[in-house]
């Protein structure tokens, strides 16, 4: 078949790695260059998602653990584990039983493929372990392990791995400007017909479909994730609780320095998708609640936003589901959601359900 993909984040390019393994000639269209929006703008995690455990995403957490482990193994150039502490305090939004029960499906949902196993921490362990939190008020902590990427090296890892094929053509630098169910693609006043179109452009398939007249049934809804970078070295990474919410912000060890985030603010795709000012200080102050030396903006040495396209599932953009959903409409195939690290299992799913199905 001969396909068009639009979209060079990591489900596209994921996409399209297998589908040309598929025998499928292979045309992957990016407005910009490959993954240098949404897809390189992560918390560089390799993550089941932990947290998405409180919305009861059993399915997605499982099928995450065990693609991370894929991930790790195919390329540890530019993967590695990474240790995560958790720090109980007596004003903890939620109690240790929880975080305990939550820590011990991680592990059961993950099964052969989980790096190890969880760990519980006396304070006075804790302490020992983590000597760079404050102290005051702590009552225990736990620690598991995810895995840490540079997004956008990997990404291009598997750019790549794509090429070797030689049935990939890929266009950057290229906006389509039309696109309609029977699978032509209008770009650069170039007219092509495909035999399926897959609209997997991430924060941008809603808006490609509307300025198309093509009816979804699914809305997304844009969440920005903003972080900031401070020139700290730390050796393992935090799991926190925002104080006073029972938001999760993550503190990471990220090339001997340190990275804070994320945040989670709703925005247009018309916005800018960089961090506000109120964001920046929303993160400083969070690191601040935790840590013995604290951090002023002049610290910040950068930030960056991603916007994560989510499916409109409820008003709290913190429990917005992390599934993905596929549409077919006749040759047209749009893409809505989707997590990094589920990119290869997303990409299978298209190939077998939607592809090879009807060849």
């Amino acid at each position: 078949m001969k396909i068009a993909i639009i979209g060079g984040g990591i489900n596209g390019v994921m996409t399209a790695w297998e589908l040309c393994k598929n025998n499928h000639d292979v045309t992957l269209f990016d407005k910009n260059t490959l993954m240098s929006q949404t897809s390189s703008s992560s918390s560089k995690l390799l993550h089941g998602g932990l947290r998405y455990l409180e919305n009861l995403e059993f399915r997605l957490v499982r099928e995450a653990l065990r693609e991370r482990q894929w991930w790790i193994n195919k390329a540890p150039q530019f993967t590695q584990p990474l240790k995560i502490f958790i720090p109980i305090y007596k004003q903890s939004m939620r109690p240790s039983w929880l975080y305990r029960v939550g820590l011990f499906i991680y592990d059961l949902l993950a099964g052969s493929k989980k790096i190890a196993k969880h760990q519980s921490y006396s304070r006075t362990e804790f302490i020992k372990y983590c000597p760079e939190l404050k102290s005051k008020d702590l009552v225990k902590g736990f620690s598991y392990y995810d895995g840490q990427m540079n997004d956008y090296q990997l990404g291009l890892w598997a750019v790549n791995q794509a090429k070797q094929y030689k049935r990939l053509i890929i266009l950057e630098n290229t906006k389509v400007d039309q696109i309609n169910i029977d699978g032509e693609v209008v770009y650069k006043n170039h007219k092509e017909q495909f035999d399926k179109v897959i609209n997997i452009a991430g924060p941008w398939a809603d808006k490609l479909l509307k300025d198309n007249n093509i009816d979804s049934d699914y809305e997304l809804d844009l969440v920005r994730g903003s972080h900031i970078i401070i020139d700290r070295k730390l050796d393992h990474g935090y799991f926190l609780e925002v104080p006073g919410e029972r938001r999760i912000f993550f503190v990471l060890p990220y090339q001997d320095q340190t990275l804070i985030g994320t945040t989670e603010v709703r925005q247009s795709i018309a916005d800018d998708i960089k961090p506000t000012q109120s964001e920046i200080t929303y993160l400083i102050n969070a690191y601040n609640y935790y840590f013995v030396d604290q951090v002023a903006e002049k610290d910040v040495v950068k930030y960056f936003s991603g916007l994560r396209p989510l499916i409109k599932s409820t008003q709290d953009a913190n429990k917005a589901t992390r599934e993905y959903v596929i549409h077919a409409n006749k040759n047209l195939i749009s893409v809505f959601g989707g997590k990094w690290t589920t990119s290869r299992k997303l990409a299978k799913k298209i190939c077998k359900e939607y592809i090879d199905f009807t060849s």
